[in-house]
């Protein structure tokens, strides 16, 4: 019995080092440990197809490749033979793919094609031709952004793709290459599961295909740890032309799976129906959280009379009026590094931000009365243990200044670019700071940013019980995190 992952993995592991950190991320590509290529493979429907024609797009020394015929060797599939197509522009790497799939022709049914196109550009002419037609495709495409006007952004454009990485295009045209009833496996960020950037990418998928599994790693560093890769990644099983049921819902820790727990969830806790946005959710057990359970949290920000905005200030493009600290004519600048908790350092000495901006007419329309906000950072640190941080901004800090700024890396909830009233903006940040919200977030969110939309699409308690929050926290002074997650039970409608 013909096994070659190892081999692969062999050959990964000797390449992978001594690949320029500048090459990989000129392509993009990180190769795939034979733990994660075995799983990956593992995930195919067993089939009874005579004929099996195989995809593998960035295919790299082949690891995905030779997972699936592994499987296929040793009796996992019913295929008489199977016709593989690999594309791979890098020449070291299609080097060690060739010899690899030569190897199993020499052995078994196996029909292989090195293809040396660009697969975007050779994929967009095969779906204008009505070509393609694969019952499988096994891929860990390239992670790399597609500039909005590029060759390959107008190439995907004229094919029905709007997307905005290579990732999520090279599964968008996995998809539109599949015959129905085909089924693709891809390893991919997260970060296609939310924001409004992947909502085309979410639309073509949803419209094409069913999602049959989802896999996630609980650790955003473990499924290419030779790489240093700190990416959330999640693997998905799609069908082609599928009707869409329940999704199955694995995690593990890490890439070895010793711990994988199983579960099976419908379809309307992965997208929910109201959700205009169709923002994915990957649950991790097979409870619904509190959030989902409460009652009282049902509520939208127009609900409630209040808007979340990034924050208006850009200093790159207001450098000129930028000040390290301040001085006549100026308004008080905030950064994330002014925040720690509730608690504002300002101004705070050697963060290497600035702590004023000037008031002028260029900078007037950028700034927002002085007065109570709640704040939340927009990125978190990588293996940061909570994805939202909320603060409040709170105006007797600044003394007798009556205008403020608020710097892009800081999403702002406001009341028409005024002030919250106190207990409002004190309410917002204890329920933000809630783990059980911090955790259903999470379960749509795979990246390090939070985004404005992204605040937008939660669900909050009524103003009426986020004022009586914010009162509570007023008369607590400064409530520790238990205390804080003890009031999720308290909201009501």
């Amino acid at each position: 019995m013909l096994q070659l992952l190892e081999h692969a993995d062999n050959v990964r592991r000797k390449v992978a080092p001594l690949t320029a950190q500048k090459h990989k991320a000129e392509f993009g590509q990180f190769l795939t440990p034979s733990s994660v290529a075995r799983f990956m493979a593992s995930l195919f429907p067993v089939s009874s197809r005579q004929t099996c024609t195989l995809l593998d797009a960035g295919a790299g020394v082949g690891a995905l490749s030779c997972a699936f015929l592994d499987r296929w060797a040793a009796g996992g599939f019913g295929f008489a033979k199977v016709e593989a197509c690999a594309y791979e522009i890098d020449p070291a790497m299609r080097m060690h793919l060739a010899q690899t799939m030569a190897a199993y022709g020499e052995r078994l049914a196996v029909k292989s094609q090195i293809m040396t196109d660009d697969f975007i550009e050779h994929a967009a002419m095969l779906c204008k031709q009505g070509q393609g037609g694969f019952t499988h495709a096994i891929l860990n495409p390239p992670y790399k952004k597609i500039n909005s006007n590029s060759a390959h952004r107008l190439t995907l454009r004229a094919v029905g793709i709007e997307t905005v990485n290579l990732y999520s295009a090279f599964v968008a045209l996995a998809v539109a290459l599949a015959a129905p009833g085909g089924q693709i496996v891809a390893i991919i960020p997260r970060s296609f599961c939310n924001g409004p950037y992947y909502r085309p990418f979410r639309d073509f998928i949803f419209e094409r295909a069913a999602i049959r599994h989802m896999h996630l790693f609980e650790s955003r560093s473990k499924a290419f740890k030779d790489d240093d890769v700190l990416q959330e990644n999640i693997i998905l099983l799609l069908e082609r032309g599928g009707q869409q049921g329940d999704v199955t819902v694995t995690t593990s820790t890490d890439d070895s799976f010793d711990d994988l727990v199983t579960n099976t969830h419908p379809f309307k806790r992965i997208v929910f129906p109201d959700d205009s946005e169709r923002f994915i959710h990957v649950p991790t057990s097979q409870e619904r959280n509190a959030i989902e359970l409460s009652t009282a949290i049902r509520y939208s920000l127009e609900d409630i009379g209040i808007k979340a905005s990034t924050g208006p200030v850009v200093d790159f493009r207001l450098k000129e009026h930028l000040r390290e600290m301040p001085e006549s004519g100026t308004v008080p600048l905030l950064y994330p590094a002014h925040f720690s908790g509730q608690n504002i350092e300002w101004p705070k000495p050697g963060i290497k931000k600035p702590n004023a901006i000037q008031r002028n007419a260029e900078t007037e329309k950028w700034l927002y009365p002085n007065g109570f906000y709640c704040v939340v950072r927009r990125f978190s640190s990588k293996e940061e243990k909570r994805r939202i941080v909320a603060s409040v901004v709170q105006p007797d800090t600044f003394g007798d200044s009556e205008m403020l700024g608020l710097e892009n890396h800081l999403n702002v909830y406001h009341e028409n670019k005024h002030g919250l009233p106190e207990a409002l903006a004190r309410g917002l940040a204890m329920y933000l700071n809630m783990t059980g919200v911090d955790e259903n977030f999470r379960r749509s969110s795979g990246h390090t940013q939070v985004n404005a939309t992204d605040l937008k699409m939660m669900k909050y308690p009524s103003r009426k019980a986020l004022m009586a929050l914010g009162e509570w926290a007023l008369r607590c002074g400064e409530p520790t995190q238990d205390m804080i997650d003890e009031q999720l039970n308290n909201l009501t409608a």
